[in-house]
């Protein structure tokens, strides 16, 4: 993305539907298109930076279960993938799974112009060749016996299903992939797939388990830096960590934030031209886990040093008995030159925060609760 863009569009993804915003460079008026799909839980939905106009949503539908649509004029028109992800007869004696939900998109690289990955429910990592419209699945991640003891069972994992997410490309190189899996650990490639080796140095498990065996690890959003490609950013189910390569080991950042509001989240961002910023949202991760926010007191974190001090950052969000949270995908940054912050929350208000978060505005409220939120520049 670049900061000549003439608009920009948020990408709103729901438990019931999907919809569009429309604004222009200043952020300050909003033009809302929808809602898309109404009824049906849209995980994720992400437009193409290759040709800036081909959409994708990863849909669960009464009718149709688990499938993705895909739109070349911008939402206008879609049209259901002929082949969504699924996954294919087991191989090496393992159980069959089914697709519950694709759970996360993302664009190939910039040199392979129809190139797709997609994350699912229960863990499963595809591809697709065709621009979205049929998907194959990675043998090498979903019919290996080591991944699949990694993987659980679908009683295993997060209150709404297993999943693989966090799909990253290097920028620099097509071949050279990550993923995260909740629960299973992060992972990595470095021959398009193919072959895989795990990043799980470093950081924690939840008390009593044992942090060496890669199944208890639960990478919550994992994200590479724009402007730095060899360091990675975490918000994990036990905190939030940084990795810088050619390390292998994560640090935990996230011990510098204050005693009071904890580390644990879901989502993670990351400026996209300084590595050494990144904003996080966190929620209650006392023992209970209530998954909303802390105190009932909503706020993002920002720090600019890489994770050696955090700010909070709460003006205009609701300064008492808000009790909702953001989920891993729900969070995202624009890239204009001073870029702004988009957030979606369980109670279905969409939130811009101008100037790196400093100021907080509300965008839409009422919505169905958020799965989702992307940005993305038109030209």
């Amino acid at each position: 993305m670049t900061s000549s863009a003439t608009s920009l569009v948020l990408l709103v993804a729901t438990r019931k539907g999907a919809w569009l915003f429309h604004g222009g460079p200043q952020r300050d008026a909003w033009a809302v298109d929808g809602p898309h799909f109404l009824g049906h839980t849209i995980s994720h939905m992400r437009l193409d930076p290759r040709d800036g106009r081909t959409l994708l949503a990863a849909a669960k539908t009464g009718h149709l279960g688990p499938t993705v649509f895909r739109s070349t004029d911008l939402g206008k028109t879609w049209k259901e993938a002929s082949r969504p992800p699924a996954f294919d007869k087991p191989s090496n004696n393992l159980p069959a799974r089914a697709v519950d939900h694709t759970f996360w998109l993302t664009p190939g690289h910039a040199s392979e112009r129809d190139t797709w990955y997609a994350g699912t429910s229960p863990q499963g990592l595809f591809r697709s060749e065709d621009g979205g419209d049929s998907w194959a699945p990675l043998p090498a991640v979903n019919d290996d016996p080591q991944f699949r003891e990694w993987m659980g069972t679908v009683q295993d994992g997060t209150p709404d299903g297993p999943k693989l997410h966090s799909i990253i490309v290097d920028p620099r190189d097509p071949q050279h992939l990550l993923f995260g899996m909740s629960g299973g650990g992060v992972h990595e490639s470095r021959d398009g797939g193919r072959s895989w080796a795990t990043l799980i140095e470093g950081m924690q498990v939840v008390e009593g388990f044992d942090a060496a065996n890669v199944t208890f690890h639960d990478p919550h959003c994992v994200r590479i830096c724009p402007a730095n490609p060899d360091r990675l950013y975490q918000q994990n189910h036990c905190g939030i960590y940084r990795l810088d390569r050619p390390g292998t080991a994560w640090q935990r950042i996230g011990r510098h934030m204050p005693a009071e509001v904890g580390d644990i989240g879901f989502p993670m961002v990351v400026h996209p031209r300084d590595p050494d910023t990144a904003w996080v949202f966190p929620m209650d991760g006392t023992d209970v886990w209530p998954r909303t926010s802390p105190a009932g007191r909503p706020a993002a974190y920002v720090t600019r040093d890489g994770g050696e001090s955090w700010q909070r950052l709460d003006q205009g969000l609701p300064q008492q008995q808000a009790w909702w949270t953001v989920k891993r995908q729900a969070m995202t940054a624009d890239a204009l030159p001073a870029p702004a912050l988009y957030l979606g929350t369980t109670s279905g208000e969409l939130w811009i925060g101008h100037d790196g978060g400093s100021r907080w505005a509300n965008i839409a409220s009422h919505l169905p609760e958020i799965y989702a939120v992307e940005v993305a520049e038109l030209a």
